[in-house]
């Protein structure tokens, strides 16, 4: 295995073989971008189990005539608080009939009425019905022709310049908002991510070149990641987030470049010719890279299993995606690096000349000589913490601790206004038609039953407090049964916790009576049934990522006792990131719950991105362990990792924060979540708490590795002589001590 890895990194970074290769890859990238062209068709996002009794209700619903004829309203109030004129009455019911008789082709074919006004008198309602589309973008188009032909006519122009607001909302009215806002935002989000990375880049390698080169690289991952997971969710017709995938895909490829770019950076600094040090970078850091990318894609796999269709499909997209950006990382980056050659690194090109620069430690080169009394700062921290690690694991525990207590108060799920990180006209209109109308008019609880028992169950729910009216509505005939549709007005807000404890009532309530068959959806019934489908997401998930990251953490360090102390030490950090990023969301964003879809999604990043940065600094701990012992050899792991590990987790961190540009709160609070605990794992987790139980535990860390219990099999003295016997190096060596690490 290991001449195999030899031969294949030569072969990359071989003067022929660099050409052949990244020639091979750009024919394999090309094939593919035209063979799957044009691929990504729209479709419908759903928020709630497909077997859910909300999701059956809509199928029920979809079957019946002119199912794709929904109602809008307008609502209508004066800014200055004031009653209604009779005057303003009236515009609004010439406005009422210009619109039936302007009504855009796409409308529906009912009339439009209204004006009915509330009871306070200070605020009206034009009910407009429309013809929606197959998905929220198709539905926003007549959405935005419905507003444009309000804004042009003559009498709705006349009531805005008597002081009254007319805003367009309603359910149809809440998901083309949703889909308008994104608008140009994945362009947005790309162009964001490319700056975050480029910058990150530059401050990491101080080269400008250097940074152009991964920068490059990536991209193009990112572009065929998108047209590939694309053609994967035609095919087995999955729902995702493009935006999730491409920010984790230059995330991840970021990662992985900086891993091998920094080894070959300290490679250089033994190797005089680049592309042998290339070749013996891509060899060390293989192995590591290609376990943490595992890690990430099972874990995302892992997804399959969840019940929400949006979630499910982002396990496999993501998982496809970065698969691509290992490959990009692995089989393209070192070819164009072995083509450039190591003046990319200018201006501080790496010199294998026995001695240490002024950046050595830093990029992960040894000292040697007297410039070895110059320590690096990661070498300080790591030395400082394992000289008194039950202190700084103490610390650090009650860090964790103090973070995780932003879990306390936190609620999970947000109602649709809170799903809008920015204001929308709709979900404007839902406010003010909250402050004066039942809040259920907006979004009507629909019921479904046999036609035969429709009075009775009419009947019964009328009688539940919160119900304002229910009223037959429709029949038809469905596989042969009679069916009725009923719709629900409620009192409150559909999301608000009323209104789910209403839903659970109702269903309570239809489903005891005999022979009705009856079912309760609508948006109120779709929220509650998406949440219950998260929870249990969560409840399935989890164990199977933990189960996951700890067979491949074991696989690769061959050390349960490491493998279980990194995976307890992940579990504490990302709860600590959901407490702190809960607290965080309170401040920037005024909520004080998290969407439901949150908690999944962060605590499976967190804990696979945060055993990548795991299996970075033990794999290295591991073998400087088999040379000096575990305190000395994590020292040493620490000072080679350190830079390049929070390097990595800045622009991580950077990259999930560029979620904040797009418009709704679930992505918004998931990249503030993950970027924090990100921030976390790299600075405090690796560089103070895994040390500290390395310093505690001592060479038995590593049983049942003979190699690591025997203390080691070398030292070596600065002039380059083996010391046999050398002691285990169980005390970490002070400061300065001029030993280094024998090449391996």
């Amino acid at each position: 295995m290991k001449n195999s890895l030899a031969h294949a990194g030569a072969f990359l970074a071989s003067k022929r073989g660099a050409w052949i290769s990244l020639g091979a890859v750009l024919i394999v990238v090309t094939l593919l971008f035209g063979l799957l062209a044009g691929a990504g068709e729209d479709r419908p996002i759903e928020s709630a189990p497909p077997d859910s009794e909300s999701s059956r209700v809509a199928d029920v619903l979809a079957k019946f005539p002119d199912a794709d004829e929904q109602t809008v309203m307008v609502v209508a109030s004066r800014t200055d608080g004031a009653a209604l004129t009779a005057a303003d009455q009236a515009g609004l019911a010439k406005l009422r009939d210009n619109l039936g008789e302007e009504a855009p082709a796409d409308s529906g074919d009912g009339q439009v009425s209204g004006p009915v006004t509330c009871d306070d008198g200070e605020a009206a309602l034009l009910m407009v019905p429309i013809t929606v589309g197959m998905t929220n973008t198709q539905t926003a188009d007549v959405v935005d022709v419905l507003r444009t032909t309000i804004a042009s006519d003559a009498d709705a122009q006349a009531l805005e310049d008597s002081g009254v607001s007319m805003l367009v909302t309603g359910g149809p009215a809440i998901g083309a908002d949703i889909a308008s806002a994104f608008d140009g935002a994945d362009f947005t989000l790309l162009i964001v991510t490319i700056v975050i990375v480029a910058l990150l880049l530059i401050l990491t390698y101080r080269s400008p070149i250097l940074w152009l080169l991964p920068l490059l690289v990536i991209g193009t991952a990112d572009g065929l990641a998108s047209t590939v997971t694309a053609a994967i969710g035609d095919a087995l017709d999955l729902q995702f987030d493009a935006g999730i995938i491409s920010v984790l895909v230059f995330g991840a490829g970021a990662n992985y470049a900086l891993l091998l770019i920094s080894r070959y950076r300290e490679e250089l600094g033994r190797e005089a010719d680049h592309r042998l040090a290339l070749a013996s970078a891509w060899r060390h850091t293989v192995g590591t890279i290609l376990a943490s990318n595992l890690t990430v894609v099972l874990s995302l796999l892992s997804l399959v299993f969840a019940v929400i269709p949006g979630t499910r499909g982002l396990g496999i997209t993501a998982a496809a995606g970065l698969l691509i950006a290992a490959a990009a990382v692995l089989l393209a980056l070192p070819p164009v690096l072995a083509i450039c050659g190591k003046r990319v690194f200018w201006p501080f090109v790496p010199k294998a000349d026995g001695g240490v620069r002024e950046d050595a430690e830093d990029s992960g080169a040894e000292a040697v000589g007297p410039a070895a009394a110059r320590p690096s700062f990661w070498r300080r921290v790591a030395t400082w913490v394992v000289r008194r690690p039950g202190l700084h694991l103490g610390v650090g525990v009650v860090l964790l601790g103090i973070m995780a207590t932003g879990l306390i108060g936190t609620t999970v799920g947000l109602d649709q206004e809170e799903k809008f990180r920015v204001q929308s006209e709709s979900a404007q209109g839902l406010e003010v038609l909250g402050d004066h109308f039942p809040p259920g008019e907006s979004q009507p609880i629909w019921i479904v039953a046999d036609a035969d028992q429709a009075d009775e169950v009419v009947d019964s729910v009328s009688g539940i407090d919160g119900v304002v009216r229910a009223v037959p509505v429709d029949e038809t005939t469905i596989d042969g049964q009679s069916t009725a549709k009923i719709m629900v007005t409620g009192e409150y807000a559909p999301d608000s916790p009323e209104g789910l404890a209403l839903v659970e009532e109702l269903r309570a309530d239809v489903h005891g009576i005999d022979g009705a068959n009856a079912e309760v959806g609508g948006a109120a019934a779709s929220e509650l049934d998406a949440r219950d489908g998260n929870a249990r997401d969560f409840e399935t998930i989890a164990p199977l990522v933990l189960a996951i990251s700890f067979v491949i953490l074991l696989g690769v360090l061959r050390a349960p006792f490491v493998a279980l102390a990194l995976l307890v030490v992940n579990i504490a950090s990302a709860a600590a990131a959901i407490g702190l990023g809960s607290v965080l969301s309170r401040l920037f964003f005024g909520q004080a719950a998290i969407d439901a879809q949150v908690p999944i999604l962060a605590f499976l990043f967190l804990v696979a991105l945060g055993i990548d940065y795991s299996i970075f600094l033990s794999h290295r701990a591991k073998k400087e362990s088999e040379l000096h012992g575990a305190r000395q050899g994590i020292i040493d792991a620490v000072a080679h990792t350190g830079g390049v590990i929070t390097s990595a987790g800045i622009v991580l961190a950077g990259v999930f924060a560029a979620l904040g540009m797009l418009p709704l709160m679930v992505l918004g609070q998931l990249g503030l979540i993950v970027g924090v605990g990100v921030l976390v794992d790299t600075v405090l987790v690796r560089t103070v708490i895994v040390p500290s139980i390395f310093g505690l535990a001592g060479d038995r860390i590593w049983w049942p590795n003979r190699r690591i219990a025997r203390g080691g099999i070398a030292r070596v003295q600065a002039g380059g002589v083996p010391v046999s016997g050398a002691p285990a190096g169980d005390a970490p060596a002070a400061a300065g001590h001029p030993a280094h690490t024998a090449r391996h």
